[in-house]
């Protein structure tokens, strides 16, 4: 009799042992458990920790709840302003409900990827290119919107989207550095050409107030020279200004004038008319005259 109670124990404890074992489950802290019952949704969800089913009735289904980052495959498309562009992105997503994220959708991994996808190129045909290479951040938040509108549903959130990279054709971009390289230039010559005012009037007021002053042209000649001399040369160069010149030409005395002798007039001298000379004449020979010998 004692026989068959130990017998009857040590198979319950094994019983025991082979049940628990097949009922265990082990949740992590960064999942949730969902539990079917026969095919229909337990309500509760099962926390991080131990916890047991009930074998061959129960199935249990994990879900992570970590924040997963998925890169956009590149989407190419055409812009507002009629540019061929080729746009990368990533998202950044989480699940919040468990149960709908495995009751709602079949993947919502996939499901997402693939509004990821068809929103960026929506995205891209809304855009202009100026706002794909400068204004990322606008464009962001819209696509993210476009993303988690539908995704509420799925029970996953969608925490940030983000578009990597804008891959232009060639010819767009040497056309781009050309307008860059002219813009520069356009710059630089309107800065030139604002500093040579800006000096003209700075020149126009020293020379106004050395105008006032004569002996300062002369301490700024005195300034030139020794400027000059601080250098090795072996010619020394010295501007002579033309204020100094008529300052001494003001101040030299003034020559007499020479008595200039009155001029006789010229009395006119006829002119004698010159005559072709006369030619010599002959006379004509009488017709009766014979020349020559018979």
């Amino acid at each position: 009799m004692v026989e068959e109670l130990v017998t009857a124990g040590v198979t319950l404890a094994s019983v025991g042992v082979v049940y628990t074992m097949a009922a265990a489950r082990v949740v992590k802290q960064y999942e949730r458990g969902v539990v079917f019952r026969l095919g229909r949704l337990r309500p509760e969800v099962r926390g991080a920790g131990f916890t047991m089913v009930v074998p061959f009735v129960d199935k249990l289904r994990k879900v992570n709840l970590q924040i997963v980052t998925m890169p956009v495959p590149a989407q190419e498309g055409i812009t507002r302003d009629n540019v061929t562009v080729r746009v990368d992105a990533v998202v950044y997503f989480k699940v919040v409900d468990a149960a709908d994220a495995l009751v709602q959708v079949e993947d919502y991994r996939f499901a997402v990827s693939q509004m990821a996808q068809t929103s960026l190129r929506s995205i891209i045909g809304k855009s202009d290119l100026d706002d794909l290479l400068s204004n990322r951040e606008k464009l962001n938040q819209g696509l993210e919107l476009m993303i988690d509108s539908p995704s509420i549903g799925w029970g996953v959130q969608i925490d940030r989207v983000e578009i990597k990279d804008v891959s232009l054709p060639e010819t767009m971009k040497r056309s781009m550095a050309r307008q860059a390289e002219a813009d520069r230039e356009r710059r630089a010559r309107i800065i030139n050409a604002d500093a040579e005012l800006q000096a003209s009037k700075k020149l126009a007021e020293a020379a106004e107030q050395m105008s006032e002053q004569p002996a300062a042209l002369q301490l700024r000649l005195l300034q030139t020279v020794v400027a000059v001399a601080a250098e090795k040369n072996s010619t020394l160069v010295l501007p002579f200004p033309v204020e100094l010149l008529r300052f001494l030409e003001r101040a030299a005395p003034a020559a007499p004038a020479a008595p200039v002798a009155p001029v006789a007039p010229v009395a006119p001298q006829p002119v004698q008319e010159q005559l072709p000379p006369a030619e010599p004449h002959s006379d004509p020979e009488p017709e009766g005259s014979i020349s020559g010998q018979d």
